[in-house]
Order: structure tokens, then C-alpha cells, then sequence
């Protein structure tokens, strides 16, 4: 379950598209995430416990009784129906996230300060003056960008690939959640990476003309740029860059379709067609997703998603999808994220000028229009952006938790929400401390969403019955 606005496009604006995004070769992350094929579907002693009356998961109007439910004791059984095994080595994958997190910006701040102490940074820019030296006018800066990026992109990327060999290829394999042998996961990598060249000069080009004609005011117009940069992704992303790792086609089973677009109707979201994208071929991950803007509106769920998921799952997280876009949380994220990106450029100016007054001269760098300065913006971004990461973290939360509200309210599915939590903790962890949450956590954890789901079930009300004692007006009787 993912929201519209993916947690790396984010860091892509919050870096100006030349932190994390260059230090991996743009890994691409399934939005919604994994199934565990060995959580099936029969009906166990403690499902019974836990309220579920039917092992597909039926919608609340055939649940016997709620009125007896008890939600925390319910969601310590559905939790109780994860083997320990399963659970450990959940447990042992969303954990090492935690290290991987603190190692990629390590990698990062050991790039970016490698580039500056050893001035191969000033030598870049150095190469870039020479090239364009016969250029005149608005053309000089352009050129001058592409000559330093173009190699900086490729210098990160050489330096930073092992470790993005290990995150995303080995380890994902050793888990059993990736299905891509070494060729076609390199080559999705370097599409990618080519996309990552393409949109990060784009964008540092207009970055250094603001640079350049704002000195002291470019975090305010920075922000702004930014925040629009974002809005052209994901406003292509499902048109023009999708469609370059998979396939989408129409979803031809009418079974699955077909309450899909009741829900849409129902919620006024202007989509007529569901698409099934092929994601088997790269990974076990389940994902869904309702995005696009100005008309491009497309709703898809991946081939997993059908084959590992009951049909009150797929209700349930296709209305959570559903509730990102009727809740307009892509717009919101823009508007929060633009507040982060701002505060960061405002500190990062103040930092970026201390640092040159202090090592500039070392450096060869001479403020923060010239190129040479990039690895140490991208320093200070990453820093900052990794200090930030709970509150990060904790803004998509809450939107996900948002869309799970609306979810359940839509598809009434409270054992689907269920067992979607336990498939979804194959790769994150089910019950973690309220810190880890706090920190680690972008969205809600599985113990939380299930107590949700039980919340809902114990309270909520059968269609149709109101316990008003009038059912007319006064005036009507």
C-alpha cells in the first residue's frame, strides 16, 4: 500500500535529485510491499479466536456476532497465526533496514567529502569551464552543468554500486523476494540510472540559474522549483516511466474487476479501466496503486496481488489505494514536503557558507553557484535529510493510516485488512516497539493496522442499522 507521491521521489526533491537518488542507480522499490506464501488461508483455532468466521475473509454483514469481539485480544490471535520462524526472519530483514539506513548515508557523506578533499570536485568544474569556453550567452550554463554532472552521476554511481549490489539485488534474493536474475536486474538499474542522469541535470540546471541570479534568496525560490519538479514526476511517471520496467494491460477477470470500479464510482474517481502489471517477473512484492493527474487517473494492482490475495484483501487494499486519492494526499505530501524542503534550504544555506568560508579555499570551491560545491550541498542535504527521517517517516504515516480509514470504511473488510497486514509483514516488522515506530516506520505496523481493522469490527454497524429510536422526521408522522 503505497501513497501517490513514493517515498524516493521525495528524496529526490529533498536532495535536488543528486543525494540518494545518485548514490543508488535509481533502485526502483515495488510501492506496496510483500506476500508471504506460506501464510494460507485455512481456518485455524486461533483465526476462530480472532473473530474470522469464514477462511475468505467475508465482509462484516456475515459475521455472526461482533458485539462480543474484543479487539486487543482478537489482534494478539491474528498475530499469534504467524509462525515464529516467519516472524524472526520478517523481524531479521526490516531490522537490517535500520543499519542499511545509517550505511547509505555514510556512503553518501564518504562520497561527497572524497570529492571535496581531493578536489577531483574542482577538477570537474575545471573541465566543464574549459568545454563550454566558446559558448556564449544563455547557452554557457547549461552546458557547463551537463559537462559537470554527466561524470559526477557516474563517479557516485561507480562508488556507491556495491552496496547497492548487496541492498537490492543479494539481499532481496536471500529473502525471497526478488525473481530477477543478475542481467535483467542490471539492466532495469542502468534505465534507471539513465532516467536519474536525465532528470537530475534537468533539474540542476535550473538549480544553478537560480543559483546564479539569486545568491541570497535561491532556498526560497529553490523550494518552489523543487516542489514543481516533483509535480511533473508524478505527473509523467505513470504515462512515460512505468511502462519502461512493465507491462500494463487490462484486468480481463470481471470477478475482480468489476467491484474494484463499483468502489471507484462510488468515490468518484474518473477511472473506467483496472490494469494488472507484471511485476512477478521482478519480484514476490504485492502492489496497488490509484495515480496520475489532469486526466491520466489509472488504477493498477500487480499480477501478485491477484495471485497471492483473496478477494477481500484486494478490496481492502485497493480502497486504501483508493483513499490516497480521494483524500488528495498526493497534493498534501507536496504541500508538507515543501515545508521540510524549505526549512532544509534555508539551513542548508546557512551551513553551505560557513563551510566555504571555512575550507573553501582547500576545496577550491567559491560559493554556491559554482558546480564544485555539489558534493558538499549533497552533504549537507543527506545530513539533514537523515536527521529528519522520523518526522519524514512519521508525515507518511499518517497518511497511510488516513487511507486505511478510508479503506475499511469503504470496502468493509475487516478480516481482509487483517490478513493483508500479516502477508504485508513478510518484510516489515509486525510488532515493533512505539520508538521503532516512531523512527523507522512510514507506515503503520502491522499490529497497528490489525487493531484497526478489529477496532472497526467490534463498533462499526451493519449496513442499514441505525440505533436512532426515530426512523421519520417529526413532521412526517
Amino acid at each position: 500500500m503505497a501513497v501517490p507521491v513514493s517515498k524516493h521521489l521525495v528524496t529526490l526533491a529533498l536532495a535536488a535529485s543528486i543525494s540518494v537518488a545518485s548514490v543508488e542507480i535509481s533502485a526502483r522499490e515495488t510501492p506496496a510491499q510483500t506476500a508471504s506464501p506460506s501464510i494460507t488461508g485455512t481456518l485455524s483455532s486461533l483465526e476462530r479466536a480472532a473473530g474470522v468466521t469464514d477462511p475468505g475473509y467475508s465482509s462484516p454483514a456475515v459475521v455472526a456476532d461482533t458485539k462480543s469481539l474484543d479487539p486487543a485480544a482478537s489482534t494478539k490471535a491474528w498475530l499469534a497465526t504467524v509462525p515464529r520462524d516467519q516472524r524472526e526472519k520478517s523481524d531479521a530483514y526490516f531490522e537490517g533496514g535500520y543499519w542499511l539506513l545509517l550505511w547509505n548515508f555514510l556512503f553518501v557523506a564518504a562520497i561527497s567529502v572524497f570529492l571535496l578533499e581531493s578536489r577531483i570536485s574542482a577538477r570537474l568544474r575545471d573541465f566543464a569551464e574549459r568545454v563550454c569556453h566558446g559558448c556564449r550567452g544563455s547557452c554557457q550554463l547549461p552546458v557547463q552543468v551537463i559537462c559537470y554532472a554527466i561524470p559526477y552521476f557516474l563517479i557516485v554511481a561507480a562508488l556507491s554500486f556495491p552496496l547497492n549490489l548487496y541492498e537490492h539485488f543479494f539481499r532481496e534474493r536471500e529473502y525471497g523476494f526478488a525473481t530477477q536474475t543478475f542481467l535483467p536486474w542490471f539492466r532495469e538499474q542502468l534505465i534507471g540510472f539513465g532516467l536519474t542522469i536525465i532528470g537530475g541535470t534537468i533539474l540542476l540546471i535550473a538549480l544553478y540559474s537560480m543559483f546564479r541570479r539569486a545568491p541570497r534568496t535561491w532556498w526560497i525560490w529553490g523550494t518552489g522549483l523543487v516542489v514543481i519538479f516533483l509535480f511533473i514526476v508524478v505527473f509523467i511517471a505513470p504515462l512515460c516511466i512505468e511502462p519502461l520496467f512493465n507491462t500494463y494491460k487490462p484486468l480481463a477477470n470481471v470477478e475482480i474487476r468489476d467491484p474494484i470500479l463499483a468502489m471507484a464510482r462510488a468515490n468518484q474517481i474518473p477511472a473506467k479501466q483496472v490494469f494488472e502489471v507484471d511485476a512477478s517477473r521482478q519480484t514476490t512484492r504485492v502492489s496497488a496503486n490509484v495515480s496520475g493527474v489532469l486526466g491520466t487517473t489509472r488504477i493498477a494492482l500487480n499480477d501478485n496481488l491477484l495471485k497471492q490475495c483473496t478477494l477481500p484483501e484486494i478490496r481492502m487494499v485497493m480502497a486504501h489505494e483508493m483513499g490516497h486519492y480521494v483524500l488528495n494526499h498526493g497534493a498534501k505530501l507536496l504541500t508538507y514536503f515543501g515545508i521540510f524542503i524549505l526549512i532544509g534550504f534555508a539551513l542548508t544555506r546557512v551551513f553551505f557558507d560557513a563551510a566555504v568560508k571555512r575550507w573553501g579555499i582547500r576545496w577550491r570551491v567559491r560559493g554556491i553557484a559554482d558546480p564544485a560545491g555539489l558534493p558538499l550541498l549533497v552533504l549537507i542535504l543527506s545530513t539533514l535529510l537523515f536527521i529528519a527521517t522520523p518526522l519524514l517517516n512519521t508525515v507518511v504515516r499518517v497518511t497511510e493510516r488516513e487511507a486505511d480509514a478510508f479503506g475499511i470504511n469503504t470496502s468493509r473488510e475487516p478480516d481482509g485488512m487483517a490478513k493483508a497486514a500479516l502477508k504485508l509483514g513478510a518484510y516489515r516488522k509486525l510488532d515493533p516497539t512505539p520508538l521503532e515506530e516512531f523512527i523507522f516506520f512510514d507506515h503503520p505496523s502491522g499490529r497497528a493496522r490489525i487493531r484497526m481493522a478489529m477496532d472497526w469490527k467490534a463498533a462499526n454497524l451493519p449496513i442499514g442499522e441505525s440505533p436512532a429510536t426515530e426512523t421519520m422526521p417529526p413532521d412526517r408522522r
